[in-house]
């Protein structure tokens, strides 16, 4: 039954990601070369399954809000959707320093591109994520010469990108 209402829901999540975009920007999403980044949730979900603990790499994905995690140290965390099955999720992490960010609740679309990590053991400073791996840096850097902008939408919803937006 599970897996049935999970199928549905990405049905639900493909169609609805599948409407015109009717965000305020059009923003390119860059990997680690400056080549604009497609959508890359099948490669997302092999390096959260064969990667090690801190592997980083750049990312966008979309999906479809399922949990709400607490706020923690300034930063919104919940996960999202990627893939057909209950595990294929990712945690997403957004400073809330970058803009507040409307009622985030589940069954919202969500759009992502930032820096992938897998976090799958503690480290010294961070405990595991709840689903394996994050995607955080999703918002304008201050300081692109170091490291490249992201974003993220909430049904098509630009958040954390400065003066402007939210």
């Amino acid at each position: 039954m599970l897996n049935k209402t999970l199928s549905v829901w990405f049905l639900v999540a493909q169609l609805l990601l599948a409407l015109p975009a009717q965000a305020r920007d059009n923003m390119a999403c860059l990997d680690k070369q400056g080549r604009e980044l497609p959508v890359i949730n099948e490669q997302v979900l092999k390096w959260k399954a064969s990667t090690p603990n801190q592997f980083q790499d750049r990312a966008r994905i979309k999906g479809v809000i399922r949990d709400v995690y607490p706020n923690r140290n300034g930063h919104y965390h919940f996960n999202a959707l990627i893939g057909p099955n209950e595990k294929d999720t990712l945690e997403v992490v957004y400073n809330i320093s970058f803009g507040e960010v409307d009622n985030i609740v589940p069954g919202l679309s969500v759009e992502a591109c930032g820096d992938y990590i897998t976090s799958n053991a503690p480290t010294q400073v961070y405990q595991p994520s709840p689903d394996g791996a994050i995607i955080h840096w999703i918002h304008r850097s201050p300081n692109p010469r170091r490291h490249h902008h992201g974003y993220m939408k909430i049904n098509d919803i630009l958040y954390g990108q400065g003066p402007g937006h939210r």
